[in-house]
């Protein structure tokens, strides 16, 4: 049985700690981002910040402590986070008047300021966003997945109707579901949540659901339609045109640093990391091999190639370092390098190099005279064929012909004994929490969204067999 699927969480902190991308902190469930681990999420940032500002938002920040008040004001916010939330209650060696909550998100201390900054129609949108880091208290943790401080961004807007606030909900959605499959090459299910998996205090909430190689989900990213409730909360007005007070209608969406997490687990493999090209922060390695101290034209070459490489803004690293070849290898395959070039003596007498993607098997011969090209090429061929990879384990692994209960424990039981991964479950829902809740209860499956293209429709609800008014994806979540 491969590591993988004997045990997927010791392999997943295995080849993150071999590839040094975190490492563990004095404070449970924080964790310190490494150079390699930080850079990918620079490249994600980098990816994700070039489209907000395409479409017209600013960035901005706001402060990490949050008065208690702020919470009490909208009754659904402070239920869904007030298990999570640590407490600043002392500084400067006082008691504290009132009690600093760490930011789990920023709805409230930016409705409060909104409240201040918007008066007329002249004034909206307000369409701002926020790279930062928050808390959530977490019992069971997981590096990336699932930490107590992580990274993320949490964009904020407000509008002057319900029609530019849903698009906006949908608009960064696609944005979300763009970056992920294109970028991190990681295909997606786009769909709403249900009520009660839907963010505290949202009208609506809109995921992005990704499928690891153990067939569990991550939501890659949420967008929420928040209606007037937070501007009836913290009395968001403005003067419409009719020259009458008016609530503004919100919406927030957010990606955090368990992006870094879903890369790992779609697409590493039993010798360790793979990162597609496009957030990998060593695209490509040059290695000499065989003598090639004694033959100082093999180094002149990998110069060359070097330089070529950097002046095409591709991310490449020349290892001439004392180790052996074979460590070498194993060291850049750890850390999931896309693309290795080896260079030694009988190569340029052939007046070739040899080019190993991360991702195959095999070596491949390439012509000195094309070798920039053939590696240019290759960097794109990788990110293609990777999304394509995952696409068809995802489909392979999402289940459409399961209708009841019965079947789907049978189908978990199935999978277990055969050492295979259950993965996803496409099932009817009535729209009843009670039958949502009963899957749960006797599976561990959780809904993941109502997606909005679903491969089939589902009639009858998994939980009772009454008809369903959803059809739902199903399956165990980080």
């Amino acid at each position: 049985m491969s590591k993988q699927l004997e045990d997927f969480s010791k392999w997943y902190i295995e080849t993150i700690q071999k590839a040094d991308l975190m490492d563990y902190t004095p404070v449970r469930g924080c964790i310190a981002f490494k150079p390699d681990g930080y850079e990918i999420w620079e490249h994600i940032q980098e990816e994700m910040d070039r489209r907000f500002k395409e479409t017209g938002h600013r960035n901005a920040y706001f402060p990490m402590l949050i008065p208690e008040s702020f919470f009490q004001k909208e009754k659904d916010h402070i239920e869904g986070f007030s298990p999570e939330l640590p407490w600043v209650t002392e500084a400067a060696g006082e008691q504290l008047e009132e009690r600093l909550a760490l930011r789990p998100t920023s709805e409230t201390m930016i409705g409060h300021l909104y409240s201040n900054w918007i008066k007329s129609y002249r004034d909206l949108p307000v369409l701002i966003n926020q790279w930062a880091n928050v808390f959530r208290w977490e019992k069971k943790t997981l590096p990336f997945i699932r930490t107590s401080e992580f990274l993320w961004q949490e964009g904020h807007t407000a509008h002057e109707d319900e029609a530019d606030a849903r698009q906006e909900t949908m608009q960064m959605l696609d944005i979300y579901k763009e970056v992920v499959e294109q970028v991190l090459a990681i295909p997606v299910y786009d769909g709403q949540k249900t009520p009660s998996e839907r963010f505290a205090g949202a009208v609506d909430t809109y995921s992005i659901e990704a499928m690891m190689k153990n067939g569990k989900a991550v939501q890659a990213g949420t967008s929420h339609y928040l209606g007037t409730k937070f501007a009836e909360a913290f009395n968001i007005k403005y003067l419409n045109k009719a020259n009458q007070h008016e609530y503004v209608h919100t919406t927030s969406w957010g990606t955090s640093t368990r992006l870094i997490g879903s890369v790992i687990m779609v697409h590493g493999d039993e010798q360790g990391l793979v990162l597609p090209p496009r957030i990998a922060p060593t695209q490509v390695v040059l290695i000499p091999v065989g003598p090639w101290k004694k033959n100082p034209q093999i180094m002149e070459h990998l110069d060359e190639i070097f330089a070529a490489l950097k002046a095409k803004g591709i991310r490449v690293r020349l290892d001439d370092s004392d180790q052996s070849p074979g460590y070498k290898f194993n060291e850049w395959e750890l850390k999931g390098v896309p693309v290795r070039v080896e260079l030694g003596p009988r190569d340029l007498e052939n007046k070739q190099a040899l080019l190993k993607a991360r991702d195959e098997e095999e070596k491949r011969t390439v012509d000195l005279a094309t070798i920039i090209t053939a590696i240019e090429e290759e960097l794109t061929t990788m990110q293609t064929r990777l999304l394509e990879k995952a696409r068809q384990f995802r489909e392979a692994n999402a289940h459409t012909t399961i209708d009841t209960l019965p079947q789907l424990q049978q189908h978990i039981d199935t999978a277990k004994d055969n050492g295979t991964i259950p993965g996803w479950v496409l099932a009817g829902w009535c729209g009843e929490d009670a039958c949502e809740e009963k899957v749960k209860e006797e599976t561990k499956y959780t809904s993941r969204n109502i997606p909005f293209n679903p491969p089939t429709t589902k009639t009858a609800c998994i939980g009772c067999g009454n008809e369903a008014k959803h059809t739902v994806w199903f399956a165990q979540a980080y």
